[in-house]
């Protein structure tokens, strides 16, 4: 039985993925910073699922050391979902000091993601799936100034964020293909869906009347974790579609400057695919 782990199982389209993935056969591990909440999500699972193998674990993507113990018990991968996510948060930063929306959207999955890749790598066809999204056309990095001291903005910090998203995706895919590794990465983008980065305030409304459901927002995660067509490299979109990045996204000089502050900033080296 090929086992998916899942990145904030417990809401938006990360239940509906992670249900999907359970009906397909798979044994899904829900990877929730709210242990009750994941437990609710599991039970729900196997009530619309009979016979479904899930299990909760906790997992908070803003503490490193949360990471790193998560992984250390994972015995076995095959699909890794990098689906969890903040976003249009009021300034805040994780326990290691990184802004939050970098650091939960992408340091964390970068960290999580290497931490895990002996193990992926004993898999046959390994597959990683990062969720992103086209507001990752609107992010701007700037090296020089990570922690947004010049200047913070909801919006901007997760375009920011999701440029990451997309920059890592590739830049693992490159890497795994020129190390020969039979890993493919992809990254999707869900469309907009009525998820909790959406329930807030006056956004609430808007989300109940103009946004997608999170089981139709799901939809692009199921395909790249389960689809024999999907290729490393590509760019998933909600009607499953193979979408063009940003010129950004496709910068190769990013991606590696990005993997490299990456690499400092978590203390988590890829050893295997390594450029050394």
């Amino acid at each position: 039985m090929r086992t998916a782990i899942v990145t904030g199982a417990n809401t938006g389209i990360g239940l509906p993925t992670a249900q999907a993935l359970a009906a397909q056969g798979l044994r899904v591990v829900l990877a929730t910073r709210s242990r009750d909440k994941g437990l609710a999500a599991a039970e729900a699972i196997r009530s619309a699922v009979p016979g479904a193998d899930v299990e909760q674990r906790t997992l908070d993507l803003a503490d490193l050391a949360s990471v790193h113990s998560f992984a250390e018990d994972v015995g076995t991968v095959d699909v890794l979902v990098n689906n969890a996510g903040v976003g249009m948060i009021a300034p805040q930063t994780t326990r290691d000091g990184f802004e939050l929306q970098f650091g939960v959207n992408h340091l964390g999955h970068y960290a999580l993601t290497g931490l895990l890749l002996p193990v992926l790598l004993k898999s046959q066809g390994a597959r990683v799936v990062t969720v992103a999204s086209d507001a990752h056309k609107s992010g701007r990095l700037d090296f020089d100034d990570l922690p947004l001291n010049k200047g913070y903005a909801k919006m901007s910090s997760y375009g920011r964020s999701k440029l990451c998203n997309m920059l890592f995706a590739a830049e693992l895919d490159r890497r795994a293909r020129r190390a020969g590794l039979d890993l493919v990465s992809v990254a999707t983008h869900p469309g907009a869906t009525a998820t909790d980065i959406f329930k807030m305030g006056r956004l609430q409304w808007v989300a109940g009347l103009l946004l997608k459901s999170p089981e139709k927002g799901a939809l692009s995660s199921i395909h790249a974790a389960t689809s024999p067509s999907v290729r490393g490299g590509e760019y998933i979109g909600p009607k499953l579609q193979r979408l063009t990045p940003s010129a950004a996204a496709r910068s190769q000089e990013l991606a590696t400057r990005l993997w490299d502050v990456s690499e400092q900033l978590t203390g988590v080296r890829y050893e295997q695919i390594a450029e050394r």
